[in-house]
């Protein structure tokens, strides 16, 4: 049966909201945030961010040259390159306090799961009768008894009964589903909560095995994993670093010839003023933030690589029942034959489908008896339940052969009983599947008396949001197992840019190899093993986690939810990391600039008159100038600490407006920003008297 909302009593749901997603600035999140930002200042962890690195050295030097000065008895110096010190240390914890707060967040998570199966207590059978034992005593093969209040000590699959579970804990979803012996739902996760009923259940994951285990790795694992992109603009900040660091050098000689001595003290702060500091403090926190909003979403990325390619997908492939429509199709129409009225097509179909418990068929014997009345029914008969050979079902009643089935199997079987089939059938089905609809064909023995039109619902706002993809660049595919001619009406009014019709798994496959050799980057969803080849040849393959083991091997993310729909989330969500990380970066690089015109003129003016024409900011003194600049360098970091948890507001445009977007806001933001930011902190470093401007 299919999973479905269950209304009843029941401990109150979680209201959707996943572990470990608590307020942004938890009080506790927070204090264990800055004491994982003082545990990084080590030198060995530092070293994975050389342009903080470089600011945590120069740290080092002012300090230990503050030290000089008070040993030395020069209060006013000490003074001066002791706020500096302050400040520049207070960078690199600042730097050290986003990238935790984005791991903390991950963690907070990882222990809310860690929670669910501790001190989980099994009632396990045995041969003497039910013994009481530690769900992680539990090996294979062993078979648990649990009732309504228990938590499922372990993975496993139902071997008995039917049950509401309660998987909030797992997938943040509100609604309890039902699990139940020998469906397709029998698989129940360890740390999920029974809400109703009785159920038997054999343990199919040992220690370390579990779904959950795997999950609380996957997430700890987002801390430590840094994509192709943002090594490589890594790479670069550290590069731009160390032209600011041989810049910063040859003002020492250029200084002195000028007869305008600068300190080593002061010549860091410079350093780190012009370095860029703003995205080299951040980076990490965003990419550890991406995953966390896919986790927002109930999608494990099990690669960086995986959330990076969800940005720069070009090509969906998307599956049409589930993702595009809803799923279940449903009868709208009897079409009879010559010679047949719509009442007694609607009789034997409804006869047909009295045993049917498919969504198709209920709706076929809904249509029959709300609208035309029909009231048979089937005492006695003998129902012939569909499968994969015949392509029909049916019942055996009162000596009549009914069938109901796809149109070529209906055919044969009239043929097989010495009936023939009428011209007409063949231009009504027809018919249907060009309207996007599925035919299926009606017989009474040897004689056929029409077609049921069933209609695949389209989901609200699906159009929508493939609009805004297409908006965005991104090229839509439809999947279907249907024939061209219903799959070509089915796309034009879902919206997508292509479809592919009688979809194998080898036509998937090279579909997808074809579209990647064009230069396409191809996400697509999948749950079957039929999928898995498609999936492992897929740039972002979203495995569904109530898949096979094949399917979930295969993909590169898990949705917890198995909500195929989910792909344009996933989508989203990785365009939105990328845009955070460009924003971001525009913006460090408009600070520095904005920083520059700010610092270098104030230094050298007394040297060089002719630099008072640069000197727009008119800041008090070179010393408040410098102080200024390196307290706004500092608390600019966590004041776009939200920003980079949060990410930025992702819209769907082209490129063009994005980077115009990008620059206007980020880039003349971030040129503006300083200007106004360090003139206030010049005014009240002044008017607090924090520095003596005599100092040179």
């Amino acid at each position: 049966m299919q999973t479905e909302a269950v209304a009843g009593s029941g401990p109150a749901p979680s209201g959707g909201r996943r572990p470990g997603t608590e307020a942004f600035w938890n009080r506790d999140l927070v204090g264990r945030a800055f004491k994982e930002a003082v545990r990084k200042l080590h030198p060995r962890w530092m070293a994975h961010n050389p342009v903080m690195f470089v600011v945590e050295v120069g740290s080092v030097f002012t300090t230990a040259d503050a030290i000089r000065y008070l040993a030395s008895g020069n209060m006013v110096q000490f003074g001066f390159i002791a706020q500096i010190s302050v400040w520049l240390w207070l960078t690199v914890l600042f730097s050290n306090f986003a990238e935790a707060m984005a791991e903390g967040r991950g963690q907070a998570q990882a222990a809310a799961l860690r929670r669910t199966r501790t001190g989980v207590m099994a009632k396990k059978e045995t041969p003497s009768g039910l013994q009481e034992v530690p769900g992680t005593d539990l090996v294979k093969g062993d078979v648990v008894v649990i009732v309504a209040g228990e938590v499922v000590p372990g993975d496993g699959e139902v071997i008995e009964g039917v049950a509401a579970i309660d998987e909030s804990a797992i997938t943040g979803e509100s609604a309890p589903v039902v699990r139940e012996a020998g469906g397709d739902r029998s698989a129940v996760t360890g740390g999920t909560l029974v809400i109703s009923d009785r159920i038997r259940v054999r343990i199919t994951a040992g220690r370390g095995e579990t779904f959950l285990d795997r999950m609380i790795g996957l997430i700890e694992q987002a801390s430590r994993q840094k994509t192709p992109n943002e090594i490589a603009l890594a790479i670069l900040l550290a590069g731009l670093t160390l032209i600011f660091i041989v810049v910063v050098v040859t003002l020492a000689p250029f200084s002195a010839y000028s007869h305008a001595t600068v300190s080593v003290s002061v010549l860091i702060a410079l350093l780190v003023c012009l370095a860029p500091t703003t995205i080299g403090g951040l980076l990490s926190a965003i990419g550890i933030s991406g995953m966390n909003r896919l986790l927002q979403h109930n999608v494990i990325a099990l690669s960086g690589r995986a959330i990076e390619a969800a940005g720069d997908v070009s090509a969906i492939l998307l599956d049409k029942t589930g993702t595009l429509t809803m799923g279940n199709r449903q009868a709208v129409e009897f079409r009879p034959v010559a010679g047949v009225s719509e009442k007694e097509l609607a009789e034997f179909a409804l006869l047909s489908s009295l045993s049917d418990d498919t969504p198709e068929g209920r709706s076929i014997v809904k249509l029959a008896r709300e609208k035309y009345g029909v009231n048979a029914q089937a005492e006695g008969g003998t129902f012939v339940p569909f499968t994969a050979q015949t392509r029909m079902s049916g019942l055996d009643f009162d000596g009549r052969v009914i069938r109901k089935g796809a149109g070529d199997s209906v055919a044969k079987h009239v043929q097989s009983l010495g009936g023939t089939v009428p011209d007409v059938l063949a231009s009504v089905t027809q018919e249907v599947s060009k309207l996007g609809g599925t035919p299926l064909v009606v017989a009474v023995d040897n004689r056929c008396l029409g077609v049921i039109y069933l209609k695949d619902v389209v989901k609200v706002g699906i159009g929508e949001r493939l609009g805004a993809l297409r908006r965005a660049g991104i090229k839509t595919v439809m999947i279907t197992g249907d024939n061209p001619l219903t799959a070509a009406t089915i796309a034009k009014e879902v919206g997508v840019d292509e479809f592919l019709a009688e979809a194998t798994p080898e036509r998937k496959m090279e579909y997808i190899i074809d579209q990647k050799n064009q230069g396409y980057l191809v996400a697509m969803v999948g749950d079957g093993t039929n999928d898995a080849p498609a999936l492992a040849h897929a740039d972002v393959a979203v495995a569904m986690n109530t898949g096979t083991m094949a399917a979930r091997e295969a993909g590169n993310m898990i949705d917890l939810d198995s909500n195929p729909q989910k792909l344009l989330d996933i989508v989203e969500t990785g365009k939105q990391i990328l845009i955070t990380r460009g924003a971001l970066t525009t913006f460090s690089v408009a600070n520095d600039v904005a920083k520059y015109f700010a610092i270098l003129p104030a230094m050298f003016v007394v040297a060089f008159p002719g630099l008072q024409a640069l000197n727009i900011m008119h800041l008090t003194s070179p010393q408040t100038a410098i102080l200024s600049a390196v307290i706004f360098n500092a608390l600019i970091i966590p004041a776009l600490i939200p920003l980079a948890l949060r990410g930025v507001t992702y819209r769907p445009v082209d490129a063009a407006t994005l980077l115009r977007n990008n620059v206007l806001v980020y880039g003349l933001g971030g040129l503006a920003l300083p200007f106004v930011g360090i003139k206030l902190i010049d005014l009240l470093v002044t008017a607090l008297h924090l520095v003596q401007t005599t100092v040179r």
